[in-house]
């Protein structure tokens, strides 16, 4: 999926369905701050347990806010509707070009 595609459907998804959008956002949070302490520790070199277990924790709350995510856009029926939506948007923009192409 090329990087518009999935911009478009990632905002059909939290146009439709603001539960998608909060889901998604504490998922980008949890994301950023497990990256911030993960370059703490790289930049200053910590080591030792408290600082391993620290990631640990990080990545599995990004790993949890992920999963919750996940499970969300495929239990939802409004999240179903936008992806079903944006398949067809996309099956549509690929037959368009395959069409444009017989005729080159």
């Amino acid at each position: 999926m090329k990087g518009g595609e999935m911009n478009k459907s990632l905002c059909i998804n939290t146009t439709i369905c603001s539960e998608y959008q909060r889901l998604r956002e504490d998922c980008e949070s949890a994301l950023e701050i497990w990256d911030e302490h993960r370059a703490e520790v790289s930049v200053s070199r910590l080591v030792g347990r408290e600082a391993g277990d620290e990631l640990l924790r990080l990545q599995a709350k990004f790993a949890r806010a992920y999963a919750v995510l996940q499970r969300h856009s495929q239990d939802c029926l409004l999240c179903q509707l936008a992806s079903n939506m944006e398949g067809r948007d996309s099956e549509n923009s690929s037959n368009a070009v395959s069409d444009s192409a017989m005729y080159v």
